[in-house]
């Protein structure tokens, strides 16, 4: 084992009762055979955190967060490939690689692929990080990557996961028009599809949809062929027909969630295109189409959850090369004790995305 020396006690963001959360002192995991223990250097409020503050999914006590980066201050035996004060990121799932959903290659169902390997979690001072994770999901961070840059790589993966269920890549590049995706949704997982998108197929045109003036700027400014308000119906259809010659969109992605949003994106596919929903839908929210809507134009609605190991290991690799860059997203660096003014504020539509570092780390900067 290996270790520096460390405090007894840590700071953690706990969710309590109605959605709220508070600052709370607990002991400092210790670290077994195969663990290892990282002090947060920043970690990113995700919109399934959002989620589960929102409706209640956060149990009271629990602790939040799972986009992480972090410093090993302390390694368990049999841990090789990692040491101390090496700037680590790493993912909060891992899959058991052998099951028959995990040969399938719907390892992001796998029965155990749901249990975080991050204890307590994210907001934390210091996180555990399980055996499963430390030898599958962790990355060392060269030098060359930024913590606010390597910190994507979980959201990352999840929309590069999305992005190989859509068809996509059956496109041909050399295609006349080109492959064309919708976003709905220009939020930080939105934006994040463009940048995913424009770094894994950069041929594509693309076009994206959100209520606010300045997120479709910054769309534009990232990469968007066109955008457009989605109280623009006819403007936005007629931006996808621009761009396809009438053909209609090869895929579109849902990152807002919810039944109008779904009939939304059917009526800008082409035939044969794909809808892939990339957001939780409003609790008890059923579909209300024209089925005959699918199956006439063999269109396709699909759900995609999470990344796994192989979108985790690819995405890692277009952020080390500089495809991917997802840094001007980061609106917010806050400490652990303003956690709630983070909430508030991305609720708000004032942040994009917040990242969240110690409060001794946010008294240096």
């Amino acid at each position: 084992m290996t270790t520096t020396p460390l405090a007894s006690t840590m700071h953690v963001v706990a969710c309590a009762e109605g959605g709220t959360t508070r600052l709370e002192v607990r002991p400092v995991p210790a670290v077994a055979a195969g663990e290892m223990l990282l002090r947060l250097r920043c970690c990113g409020l995700c919109g399934t955190d959002l989620f589960k503050l929102a409706t209640g999914l956060a149990p009271p006590g629990g602790v939040l967060g799972h986009e992480l980066v972090g410093n090993v201050v302390a390694t368990g035996d049999d841990v090789m490939d990692f040491s101390t004060d090496d700037r680590v990121v790493v993912a909060h799932h891992v899959a058991c690689g052998k099951c028959a959903l995990c040969r399938r290659g719907n390892e992001t169902l796998c029965s155990v692929f749901r249990e975080n390997l991050l204890e307590p979690g994210g907001f934390s001072e210091y996180v555990l990080v399980r055996e499963r994770a430390v030898r599958q999901a962790a990355f060392r961070i060269p030098d060359s990557i930024s913590d606010a840059a390597a910190v994507f790589v979980e959201p990352a993966a999840c929309v590069l996961r999305g992005l190989r269920h859509s068809g996509l890549g059956r496109v041909d590049k050399n295609a006349d028009p080109p492959g064309t995706a919708v976003i709905l949704g220009g939020g930080s997982m939105g934006l994040l599809h463009l940048l995913v998108l424009r770094a894994w197929r950069p041929d594509l045109c693309i076009v994206l949809c959100d209520p606010l003036a300045p997120r479709r700027a910054l769309a534009e400014r990232l990469g968007a062929h066109a955008t457009y308000s989605p109280d623009e119906v006819d403007a936005g259809k007629q931006a996808v027909d621009t761009l396809t010659d009438g053909l209609g969109a090869d895929v579109v992605f849902d990152t807002v969630g919810g039944r109008s949003v779904l009939r939304s994106a059917l009526t800008l596919l082409r035939e044969g295109g794909s809808a892939l929903l990339f957001a939780h839908a409003p609790q008890g929210d059923h579909a209300d189409f024209d089925l005959n809507d699918l199956f006439k134009h063999e269109r396709l609605v699909r759900g995609t959850y999470s990344g796994g190991r192989r979108d985790q290991q690819e995405t890692f690799e277009l952020i080390a090369s500089g495809r991917l860059d997802a840094v001007s997203l980061v609106t917010h660096t806050l400490p652990l004790s303003r956690f709630a003014d983070g909430v508030d504020l991305t609720r708000r539509h004032e942040a994009l995305k917040v990242l969240f570092v110690t409060d001794e780390a946010a008294g240096d900067a």
